[in-house]
């Protein structure tokens, strides 16, 4: 006996359909028709069932696996007039199918004859009718006994049959995410290894090869979330603040769901969990480059439009040119930092504000430099920046102040009081006014400028600090008009007098602990500096 009849009677089917031949006469057509039934029943030992996929089983055009909780299903599917074929997982439950992954975006088959595989390394492929490749995942960790499984989350994963673990998966489809961020996956850095895994919009809604936009995290200076249209910024949703990226104020936790930021020495990413596992959500980036929130309304079995951004012009990057802020509800939308002025009044007179502002008077590192708090802002690009998440802000003002680099500081962390410390080293970039979504910003200014500002604004407040607070744009800082000055320091009497500052006089008050520096312009006004 040869080894194909052995290992054929090590077949019990097959054991079955010898021995029903040899106890029958049977004709031809019987022989034929016996024959395609055990063919066909040894072609089901091989098609993958339920949510795994084991070596040498696969999927074929026309078959799905679903999740264990039949949350998702991954099989071949076509996308609008195209006759192009891809694997991908779609949503299982909800009717209108919505794909949320595609494997062979940039190598789509033409036929339905497409086979998904998995073999014994452990290597998902796709293969066309001639058994070519064109398209295979890239885990290359030997492993004895692989499996790939579609889990509820709607990752599809490749580990040991043995190991469930997060941490061991071989492969996943989370680290290449395409267009679509869903609960659990990680968008990020893993720093060890390098991999990088961001959002990739489509061509367009009926065409998965990579379009023109991508969002990720740029990890230069203090780390922030952009969309780039090619290489190029178009929209930034701004650094982690503690709470939210800052210039997305409505991309925050809710009720449904909740982000959460991680930022070590050996990751950096950010992800989202559902705190109701019966809503339905994702993000999408559109071939347009806008970031979406979807939510499924299972009641009118629709995907409604949740959030969305870019929302307005002041969303586009650097509208406004260096030290120029962007405010939606002003017109012109565009207007200089106070110190500044625009670089080119001939272009902003025209709405071309690209040229930004510039300083009035420029820093020299020189004593008696100061700075300007400026309230509810977008904080500017932070690509040439530095931080530090474990220093005061008084300690982070007095680093600024040291390097004459600095332009600005503010914190890392706008939970509670504030903490952390970053300094900007270049340039103000891309600054937004957000009003109470807004923080606070340190801007730093010559000397002779900061009494300057201080006369234009008439009256402020000099703070513990040293620092200048206008009493437009920050609602702590109290304003007084000369008689309540004069009758907190007797008259402005020589027994309040403390001294006499580089700015001028030195008072005490009578009735507090304040002291003021004050300069009298006229009978009617008194400078605080």
């Amino acid at each position: 006996m040869d080894s194909n009849t052995v290992s054929l009677k090590k077949k019990p089917i097959l054991q079955y359909v010898l021995k029903l031949m040899e106890r029958t006469s049977t004709t031809s057509a019987s022989v034929t028709l016996i024959f395609c039934i055990f063919v066909f029943s040894l072609s089901l030992n091989s098609i993958a069932t339920e949510d795994i996929i084991r070596p040498n089983q696969s999927v074929r055009d026309g078959n799905t696996i679903v999740s264990a909780g039949g949350q998702f299903e991954l099989g071949f599917i076509g996308l609008g007039n195209s006759t192009n074929r891809y694997v991908g997982i779609w949503y299982k439950k909800i009717p209108l199918k919505t794909i949320v992954w595609i494997a062979n975006r940039e190598t789509p088959l033409n036929t339905t004859s497409g086979l998904l595989k998995l073999n014994t390394n452990g290597i998902l492929v796709i293969l066309d009718s001639f058994d070519n490749v064109v398209w295979s995942s890239n885990s290359s960790t030997p492993v004895n006994s692989p499996v790939a499984q579609l889990l509820d989350s709607g990752n599809l994963v490749i580990r040991d049959v043995k190991d469930s673990d997060p941490a061991n998966y071989l492969w996943q489809s989370f680290d290449i995410p395409g267009n679509t961020f869903l609960p659990g996956c990680k968008l990020g850095w893993n720093l060890e290894t390098g991999l990088e895994r961001y959002l990739s919009s489509w061509k367009t809604d009926d065409d998965p090869s990579p379009g023109e936009y991508t969002n990720r995290i740029d990890p230069n200076g203090f780390p922030q979330l952009l969309t780039r249209k090619g290489s190029a910024i178009h929209s930034r949703a701004g650094p982690w603040n503690g709470v939210r990226f800052s210039a997305a104020p409505n991309f925050k936790s809710n009720p449904i769901y909740e982000f959460y930021f991680v930022s070590n020495d050996k990751e950096l990413y950010y992800y989202y969990k559902l705190l109701d596992n019966s809503v339905s959500t994702r993000i999408v980036l559109s071939p347009s480059g806008s970031v979406q929130r979807w939510v499924w309304i299972e009641k009118s079995q629709i995907w409604r439009l949740y959030l969305s951004g870019p929302i307005d012009d002041c969303d586009r990057y650097k509208l406004c040119g260096p030290y120029g802020s962007c405010n939606i509800n002003r017109s012109p939308k565009c207007e200089c930092l106070d110190g500044f002025e625009p670089k080119s009044q001939k272009e902003w007179d025209v709405a071309d504000w690209s040229s930004g502002c510039a300083r009035k008077v420029e820093l020299t590192c020189a004593d008696g430099e100061g700075f300007v708090k400026q309230s509810g802002l977008i904080l500017p690009d932070t690509q040439s920046s530095w931080f530090d998440r474990n220093m005061s802000l008084d300690e982070c003002k007095r680093l600024c102040l040291k390097n004459c680099s600095c332009t600005a500081y503010a914190n890392t962390d706008i939970r509670g009081s504030g903490s952390g410390c970053l300094l900007w080293l270049d340039k103000l970039i891309d600054i937004r006014e957000q009003g109470e979504n807004g923080q606070d910003l340190y801007i730093r200014m010559a000397a002779s400028e900061l009494v300057k500002i201080a006369r234009i604004k008439r009256l402020l407040y000099l703070d513990d600090d040293g620092d200048f607070g206008n009493g437009d744009k920050d609602a702590e800082l109290p304003l007084f008009d000369f008689s309540t000055l004069a009758s907190a320091t007797n008259g402005f009497s020589t027994d309040s007098k403390l001294g006499e500052g580089g700015f001028g006089a030195v008072y005490k008050s009578i009735r507090s602990s304040e002291v003021f520096v004050s300069e009298i312009i006229d009978d009617n006004v008194c400078i605080l500096l």
